[in-house]
């Protein structure tokens, strides 16, 4: 199981990318709209361990805010290996500074967290699609060009570990 400190965007950011889940949806691309429980939001994905305990989250993050209030603006469609597609938000100084602050107060607090998650590594996205079928790759990318740009803002966050399906917001 893998858990995340997800950070959530404004409602039109957020109503934005579900359209792209139902358009992904009605050109039979999952989407995470519909994996596992049908509870996710669009996001971003701080880090990532295989479990994340959110008063300790809380505790290490004590006095810096898991939700900056950061812009972003999804600018770009990226792919990870296994057919996962994903929206990248420009990687501002903003962003990039939050997520090393977020990271060095994790890690100094003995939370072990996924490798592709540290600074230098991390790759901001919000997740369209875990398996994209190799045949419908192309709809899909020109399905995601079609609502670009997104701006966004982000405004939450939580622990969220989907498959247990806990979820805590900080």
């Amino acid at each position: 199981m893998v858990a995340a400190l997800e950070l959530y965007l404004d409602p039109v950011a957020e109503k934005r990318i579900r359209a792209v889940w139902d358009a992904l949806e009605a050109a039979e691309v999952p989407s995470l709209r519909d994996l596992t429980h049908r509870k996710h939001r669009p996001h971003l994905s701080l880090v990532v361990a295989e479990a994340l305990d959110a008063r300790a989250v809380a505790g290490a993050l004590d006095g810096l805010p898991a939700a900056a209030p950061l812009e972003l603006s999804f600018q770009y469609i990226g792919q990870f290996l296994g057919r996962v597609l994903w929206l990248g938000p420009a990687p501002t100084a903003a962003l990039l500074e939050h997520h090393a602050a977020v990271h060095a107060r994790l890690t100094a607090a003995g939370i072990g967290l996924d490798p592709l998650y540290a600074p230098g590594s991390w790759v901001p996205h919000c997740t369209l699609s875990m398996r994209v079928p190799r045949a419908k790759l192309g709809d899909a990318i020109r399905l995601c060009l079609d609502v670009l740009p997104i701006e966004a803002t982000i405004t939450g966050a939580a622990v969220a570990d989907h498959g247990r399906g806990l979820y805590d917001p900080l």
